[in-house]
């Protein structure tokens, strides 16, 4: 689907939602940085190059490229103990309380590059309540920019791909989102507008997003950036 910004109000019809978690639902950058910093130097890497790697992505695919001599699945193991240990600042984005709190658990999920363990320890330090059923980066062979995670969230929710909107905050996940057939919201919280040209709709978070549901299926409304 071509990328479709518009200034005007947009009421939009879908059957579910799928959510990417960090940078969307939580923000948990300092914490990443902080996890990631300290195995780049118990790895005899440069941090910042690490940092530069590392967002959007799955912990395993990131470990592979940076210490190809390293056993890839015992590196995610201890960067998944290190991230978990580290809760210092993660908090709920704003709008995301009431949105979900809209939202009937049947038409929503979290489709992230976290591993699981992660993804359930962060979602359940901030309060937010945890689908029974995510995509996780153990849950799929390939990630994102990759369509696998939100065809499979799609999957989850029983719905088709093209009737499911994505909202995520990344390059990497909005390139994913389309590829699936997914119609893709994206917020300008960890990426400048212009990175994320493949988007139908941007916006500045979720705090302008209203939902009403019905047995039918979501209506969303909202005002895009542009």
């Amino acid at each position: 689907m071509a990328s479709t910004v518009s200034s005007s109000p947009v009421a939009l019809r879908c059957q579910g939602l799928l959510f990417d978690m960090d940078g969307i639902l939580i923000s948990s950058l300092a914490s990443v940085e902080r996890s990631w910093t300290k195995w780049a130097n118990l790895r005899g890497l440069d941090p910042a190059y690490v940092l530069g790697v590392i967002h959007g992505r799955r912990a395993i695919e990131s470990a592979a490229e940076l210490r190809p001599d390293l056993d890839a699945n015992e590196e995610l193991r201890l960067i998944e103990e290190i991230e978990c240990a580290d809760g210092e600042g993660v908090e709920v984005l704003p709008g995301v309380r009431e949105l979900l709190k809209a939202l009937p658990a049947s038409r929503w999920t979290v489709v992230t590059s976290a591993t699981e363990k992660l993804a359930r320890t962060r979602l359940a330090m901030v309060g937010i309540p945890v689908p029974e059923r995510l995509v996780t980066a153990d849950s799929v062979k390939l990630g994102k920019p990759n369509p696998a995670p939100y065809l499979a969230g799609a999957a989850i929710l029983g719905f088709a791909p093209e009737s499911c909107v994505v909202v995520e905050d990344s390059a990497a996940g909005v390139q994913a989102g389309e590829a699936a057939g997914c119609t893709v919201i994206a917020t300008t919280f960890s990426h400048e507008a212009e990175e994320l040209e493949a988007a139908h709709y941007l916006v500045r978070d979720l705090t302008g997003i209203t939902v009403q549901a019905g047995a039918d299926g979501l209506e969303l409304r909202f005002q895009p950036l542009r």
